[in-house]
């Protein structure tokens, strides 16, 4: 099983090396890693190049945001499976991408997703937050359920069938592809219980209140894009879900 793993940066000078650095070291060889930045002002191509030879393909232009960016990443892609590591964030370990493979050939599943750590910006050895997933039922988006999306692997065969990230959305295309994906098509998924994914504080849709509201906005017409009907307390019960996160594993 051929695996792809695809980074998005734009001026990422501050933490794309910890990125890079993550997904090459990894222990499985079966993998094709992507870079593709939107045209970064800092200095961020030049330290992605210092690993070109270690990347498959590197691509920097000026794109329309961060989920067309997503996508063309997935239209580079050459893997069965195709997982998106952001430029903030890192894997656990060296296993991470075995262990993936292996949950997926166990399982047979379309998608594999796991945990996630939120980590302090400057020491990235500070726990904020933990996401633990858990286990999926078909039914669970309806009660403020989501996976963590830099944990999310995808096969690509469910790209081509069931579409790529809505450029229509600034916050939430992750939130809206994993929702048409298994809750919309009920493509089958696997859990594997452990933190594969470290990810910094700040996220687009985190970093202020006005952008969680938007956010939240932005939760509900995914909903609506899909002819799909939340319910009453769909949209309430996703963030306030985050509030357990902040208890220690």
């Amino acid at each position: 099983m051929k695996i792809s793993i695809i980074t998005i940066a734009y001026n990422s000078a501050e933490t794309i090396e910890d990125t890079i650095k993550s997904v090459l070291a990894q222990d499985y060889t079966n993998l094709e890693y992507i870079v593709v930045d939107g045209a970064s002002k800092d200095n961020t191509m030049e330290i992605v190049n210092r690993y070109k030879d270690k990347i498959a393909c590197i691509q920097s232009e000026p794109d329309n945001g961060i989920y067309d960016a997503m996508n063309k990443g997935v239209a580079l892609a050459t893997g069965d499976v195709i997982g998106i590591l952001n430029s903030d964030d890192f894997y656990a370990d060296t296993k991470v991408v075995s262990e993936i493979a292996d949950t997926f050939e166990k399982s047979k599943a379309d998608a594999v997703y796991a945990d996630l750590t939120y980590v302090d910006r400057s020491n990235t050895e500070k726990v904020i937050r933990y996401w633990k997933a858990g286990e999926y039922e078909h039914g669970q988006f309806l009660k403020g359920w989501m996976p963590p999306h830099p944990t999310f692997f995808l096969k690509s065969s469910c790209y081509k069938s069931h579409g790529v990230y809505s450029t229509e959305l600034r916050s939430a295309a992750d939130y809206e592809l994993m929702l048409r994906m298994m809750h919309k098509h009920q493509i089958s998924v696997a859990y594997l219980p452990r933190v594969i994914t470290l990810m910094r504080e700040g996220g687009e849709s985190n970093v202020s209140i006005k952008n969680r509201v938007r956010a939240n906005k932005e939760d509900r017409r995914a909903w609506k894009m899909n002819d799909l009907k939340p319910n009453a307390l769909t949209l309430i019960r996703k963030p306030l879900s985050k509030l357990s996160q902040f208890i220690k594993k």
